[in-house]
């Protein structure tokens, strides 16, 4: 770049020193002509070139010398002309090279050098052909050039309206080549070039497509840079009997294995409307190469039909079909009865109940499933229940200021709310659903007529809420055993309070 400016620099030098070496001798070979040639053939020149009446007898020396005289005024234009193009040349030249290193918009410097160099040209013709002919009125020639002009603009009304609406877009640069554009009602692909007359995209069945700038102008236009992560969205559907968590948990890791989805931003996968004949979804991810996204689309949704056919997930159809098929049958009560107080049997708060209590709470008790994420108790809400997990695992929270602090995780055959069930306490932290998570609820219901049968099992359960509390302590707690018994004794009498006994 350094060498090409000093070349440029030279050369520019060189050529004005030779148009201003000129311009000096026009003058002395004026003086010349007009004192040692043309009087050799009887002309004389009172001033300037102008002739004197006495050679008025020689027409055809007249006309010799008028040429002349027109001559060097036209030389002299030119040169004056060609000083200022130069000049005007190598000034946008130095401009340019710096707007280029500088500037994120150098098409612009472009466009308005070339237009500022007209008018420059064309003003500058005029202040130098008047020097030249200050007899000569500008006054007609500017009228007609008024009525050219507006003759020439309606003319070229569309160019020139190209023309600035491509100053307006450099300027603002909506789009850069390279980018996918959608053009409302023209089409969609990739931008090839971008000039002062218009735009040419290359759709994405390999067609040029061309458009004016004036036209681009007043087009909405939606535009997915290059370099950017662009999201895609693709719709599927399954049937109702589908688990929604294992449907998301699926469907994401076998978009996120895809070509050209992006690593960075993991997919999104929910619902998005229940509809008449199944679940319908929606699959969003973002690509690396947006100009490969129909690509990517199809090779997403191929990816999802065989996890579907691995996992044995069917897709909703459409189509109304009507069918008979046996009724599956159900678990009888009394074997749901045995697996549910077989569970109860592994909670060590219900440890001191007897066989039979067991299968009356598991009869008593009934079944909930929770979505990922979804809250099964809230802190401070009023309840007369505990739960017992079945399958899956919570969290256990408690607002702080700014966030929601965990206090620890349980999973199967682990309870909670054991005390909004025996005393009525309102809930003392929320619980939230890690993961699609099974839980058997016990109501306050379930347990009186235990309790009434068996008052004794007050003090048992007492005394193991009391242990575990002592276990889940922190250890710098120092007095939480001193604090036990009283706080036993307590418990004892709200759990009695609570459920009316004596």
């Amino acid at each position: 770049m350094a060498s090409d400016l000093q070349k440029k620099a030279v050369t520019f030098v060189i050529f004005l020193g030779m148009v201003i070496l000129v311009l000096s001798l026009i003058p002395v070979l004026e003086n010349w002509l007009r004192t040692a040639v043309l009087p050799e053939f009887g002309l004389v020149f009172s001033k300037g070139w102008g002739l004197t009446p006495e050679s008025a007898e020689l027409p055809m020396h007249v006309t010799y010398a008028a040429v002349l005289d027109a001559f060097f005024h036209i030389i002299t234009i030119v040169l004056w002309m060609a000083l200022v193009i130069a000049t005007v040349r190598f000034v946008a030249f130095l401009i340019l090279r710096t707007a280029y290193r500088t500037s994120s918009q150098p098409e612009v410097f472009s466009l308005l050098k070339t237009v500022s160099s007209i008018v420059i040209y064309i003003i500058a013709f005029f202040v130098i052909f008047q020097t030249q002919y200050p007899d000569v009125p500008l006054s007609p020639l500017f009228t007609g050039s008024t009525i050219l002009g507006i003759v020439v603009g309606l003319a070229l009304q569309e160019t020139l309206g190209n023309l600035f609406a491509g100053i307006a877009m450099q300027a603002d640069q909506p789009f850069q080549v390279g980018d996918v554009v959608a053009i409302t009602n023209r089409g969609t692909g990739v931008v090839e070039s971008v000039s002062w007359r218009g735009v040419k995209v290359r759709t994405f069945q390999n067609k040029l497509l061309i458009v004016s700038n004036a036209v681009l102008a007043k087009e909405m236009i939606e535009v997915a840079p290059k370099g950017n992560l662009n999201a895609r969205i693709v719709f599927f559907n399954t049937v109702y009997s589908a688990s929604p968590a294992n449907t998301i948990h699926r469907v994401r890791e076998a978009v996120r294995q895809v070509e050209n989805v992006s690593p960075k931003l993991r997919p999104v996968v929910r619902i998005r409307n229940l509809g008449d004949n199944g679940i319908d979804w929606e699959v969003k991810y973002w690509l690396e190469d947006y100009k490969k996204h129909h690509d990517t689309d199809a090779l997403v949704r191929e990816r999802i039909w065989y996890v579907f056919r691995r996992e044995k997930v069917d897709f909703a159809s459409p189509t109304l079909v009507i069918q008979t098929q046996d009724k599956v049958p159900e678990i009888a009560r009394e074997e749901k009865v045995n697996i549910r107080s077989e569970r109860l049997s592994r909670v060590s708060i219900f440890a001191p109940l007897s066989e039979d209590e067991l299968e009356q709470l598991a009869a008593a008790s009934n079944g909930r499933i929770y979505a990922p994420g979804e809250a099964i108790v809230r802190k401070g809400q009023e309840g007369t229940s505990m739960f017992v997990i079945i399958r899956g695992s919570v969290r256990v929270q408690i607002p702080e200021s700014t966030y929601q602090k965990t206090l620890g995780k349980l999973g199967e055959d682990d309870f909670f709310g054991e005390m909004s069930l025996l005393t009525g306490e309102p809930r003392s932290a929320s619980v939230i659903a890690e993961e699609e998570t099974e839980v058997l609820r016990i109501e306050k219901d379930a347990m009186k007529p235990i309790f009434e049968n068996n008052p004794t099992l007050v003090q048992s359960i007492c005394d193991l809420i009391e242990e575990r509390r002592i276990q889940l302590a922190p250890e710098t707690d120092e007095n939480v055993e001193e604090t036990g018994s009283s706080r036993k004794g307590v418990v004892v009498r709200s759990i009695k309070r609570f459920f009316g006994l004596n």
